[in-house]
């Protein structure tokens, strides 16, 4: 008896263990909710992925909280939308849907990934980046696919959205949004590189810029520099050329990231905060591994003394 409640015990810390990490690794905020129509900034609109099957639109439509087709406006995002909007591929195929809810201005930009395991590259942090820089403010975003994708081509169909509804972006903004997509989701991929320090990255790149206002290539180059050794990020000559080409067409551009301020100190807290949450230092994984490497041997050893 004393043996069976042993076992009852330690499988249920085991449960306990293992349900405590998912619930960190994986959590993620659902959808917005879309019942309620703002008279002033109009109702929410949806874009689908132009390839989903209609068992994967009524999925989408479900995890975007979409209740009836009269309560949004709703779009098809396509290939040729890819195309037109980031020189994308147009016989791409098109899965990931987002929904966009107008805010008030000054409420700031919020992103919701509401299928994180689907998508596989970008962190809600990369889009809230990339979409500040395709000039996208004061709005809800929520992302969602029913299949497995890097989730680049969510960023399409917002920009659709803003362009049908007579909110124009500006197409080369829109194109280098989607370059520093690609550059985060590149980093990202680097050994030692996790995607929130990726993110941190960019935003007080940003952050800087907005308070030092470079003048030159020369000054984007001292500023890409110093927020590398501050985060201890080392990178190959070739990628940190990478960073300051896409920092120094941003200022090129005469993008104006002092207005979006309090928005990049809000990526940057988040960011920071989930950092701490998971002790994500360059030794975690380390940790973890040793962690449950010691732990199944003792479990070996505990199980193996109950039955002999």
């Amino acid at each position: 008896m004393k043996k069976k409640l042993k076992i009852i015990i330690m499988m249920t810390l085991i449960l306990g263990f293992v349900m405590g990490l998912a619930s960190t690794s994986f959590a993620d905020s659902g959808a917005s909710d879309s019942n309620s129509i703002n008279e002033k900034l109009g109702v929410p609109i949806v874009v689908y992925g132009d390839t989903l099957t209609d068992a994967q639109r009524a999925e989408v439509r479900e995890l975007l909280k979409v209740q009836e087709a009269t309560d949004v406006q709703e779009y098809n995002v396509t290939g040729k939308d890819i195309a037109n909007y980031i020189d994308g591929d147009p016989n791409s195929r098109m899965f990931s849907s987002a929904k966009i809810v107008r805010q008030e201005k000054g409420n700031g930009l919020t992103v919701n990934i509401v299928t994180p395991d689907n998508i596989t590259q970008v962190t809600k942090e990369m889009y809230a980046n990339a979409l500040l820089t395709a000039g996208v403010e004061d709005a809800t975003v929520d992302v969602a696919s029913p299949v497995k994708v890097s989730g680049h081509s969510a960023l399409t169909g917002i920009y659709k959205a803003y362009d049908v509804e007579g909110e124009q972006l500006d197409k080369e903004r829109m194109e280098l949004a989607n370059e520093e997509l690609d550059v985060a989701t590149d980093l990202a991929e680097k050994e030692g590189m996790s995607q929130e320090k990726v993110s941190q990255l960019l935003t007080d790149i940003k952050k800087q810029i907005a308070e030092q206002n470079p003048a030159t290539k020369e000054d984007v180059e001292r500023i890409v520099k110093e927020q590398l050794d501050k985060l201890e990020i080392s990178l190959s000559e070739a990628d940190r050329q990478m960073l300051t080409d896409l920092f120094d067409k941003m200022r090129d551009l005469n993008i104006d990231f002092d207005q979006v301020k309090n928005q990049l100190e809000d990526i940057a807290s988040t960011i920071k905060n989930k950092a701490e949450e998971l002790g994500l230092d360059q030794s975690f994984w380390e940790k973890v591994a040793n962690f449950l490497s010691e732990l199944f041997h003792s479990l070996g050893n505990f199980f193996k003394g109950l039955f002999n």
